[in-house]
């Protein structure tokens, strides 16, 4: 690790100087791709001189330890031990830090949210979910822009779709796809009773230019209608809502947020293309026995994720068992923890994860006889201790 450390910080200093000679600067494309590719490299590169730093202060710390002024030894200790904490931490995030990138992380998000189960108290909380993740896209500095929304009869929404952009958002927001349960007594309830809902979340990675997503206007139905909701000037009397079908597949998007009807239909057309990239990520994963995907989970609204209990201010993400007590922060957009915690989760599992996913996959080979590898893979060797296990079982 320490030698692919050195490498980047050699890198990230090469930037630094290329990013002033004046031929880089006046190359737009060039400049463009040098700071792009400094980016990346700043977080694991400060990690690590911090780590550099904090190494090279441990051998006099140990050396005060030694001093015969009791105060002095005491504060030496405690930052001895200090010093030792922060270095483990440091590590653990450049392990996480240098392992090879989701290639969605860097896109932006359409995300999806609708009452699910609970009648009007889960529109309710739809609603309360929808701020939630504003606020933390704001704490990000990142921007939000709703694409379409409906409104629930008593509050929130029956569904809403927004997108989020900026800075690395997928690689923050994947992993919130999936059903979200609150336990709490509702505002339609008179008995004080608790009720369970639940309102589901959807995170697909936002289609762009550089995918291969090419819409043929002869596969496309576009149909048009009368907004609903609230009104306004024009709202529920002009034919600006739309509703795109991608004829081939049935997939449809609909679009009322805007009072144009062209605004809609570019917001329609950019949502179908991000909902078809994700069912084609979705299908080559299957074929693939994509790791990721099966460690991120399926990201289906039936895959309960989270439970948001009021009662107890709590709040508990089923998938790693991880449990903290300040939902009343957490439903002001501070869920980093949370987050955080699933991020670091999956990391530190995927490469046990990996292990069994291409054994299963080494065994199907053996069977099926279509399981491709190549030559002095690592593939080849679990398929290899595959072939031998079978034979002894046989």
């Amino acid at each position: 690790m320490t030698d692919r450390l050195e490498l980047m910080l050699k890198r990230y200093d090469e930037i630094s100087l290329l990013l002033q000679d004046p031929d880089i600067i006046t190359d737009v494309k060039k400049l463009t791709s040098l700071a792009k590719e400094q980016s990346q490299l700043e977080k694991p590169v400060t990690l690590y001189r911090e780590k550099k730093k904090l190494e090279e202060a441990l051998p006099d710390l140990k050396e005060m330890k030694k001093s015969d002024d009791l105060e002095l030894r005491e504060l030496a200790e405690a930052e001895y031990d200090e010093s030792l904490d922060k270095i483990e931490k440091i590590e653990e995030e450049l392990k996480i830090l240098l392992l090879p990138k989701d290639p969605n992380d860097e896109r932006n998000v359409v995300v999806e949210i609708k009452g699910a189960v609970g009648g009007d108290e889960a529109n309710i909380f739809a609603g309360d979910l929808f701020r939630m993740y504003q606020k933390f896209a704001e704490s990000k500095g990142w921007k939000i822009e709703i694409d379409d929304a409906q409104p629930g009869a008593v509050g929130g929404y029956t569904n809403i779709s927004f997108s989020i952009s900026g800075d690395m958002v997928y690689s923050q927001m994947k992993y919130e796809s999936g059903g979200h349960r609150v336990q709490r007594i509702p505002l339609t309830e008179s008995n004080g009773r608790i009720q369970t809902s639940i309102a589901t979340v959807l995170v697909l990675p936002e289609a762009n230019d550089d995918d291969d997503i090419e819409l043929d206007p002869a596969d496309l139905r576009i149909d048009t209608f009368c907004s609903s909701g609230p009104g306004g000037q024009g709202v529920n009397t002009t034919y600006s809502a739309v509703r795109v079908t991608y004829i081939p597949t049935g997939d449809f998007v609909a679009c009322q947020i805007a009072r144009s009807q062209h605004e809609n239909k570019a917001t329609a057309l950019r949502l179908l293309k991000t909902k078809l990239k994700a069912k084609r990520d979705a299908e080559r994963a299957s074929k693939e026995g994509d790791v990721r995907h099966t460690l991120q989970g399926t990201g289906e609204r039936a895959e309960k994720i989270r439970t948001y209990n009021y009662p107890q201010n709590r709040v508990t993400d089923h998938r790693i068992g991880f449990t903290l007590n300040t939902l009343d922060r957490i439903m002001q957009g501070d869920i980093d923890k949370v987050i955080d915690k699933r991020v670091y989760w999956f990391y530190r599992n995927r490469e046990n994860r990996t292990w069994s996913v291409m054994y299963k996959s080494a065994v199907k080979g053996i069977v099926t006889k279509e399981y491709q590898i190549e030559d002095n893979s690592v593939e080849k060797a679990v398929f290899e201790f595959g072939i031998k296990y079978l034979k002894s079982r046989s």
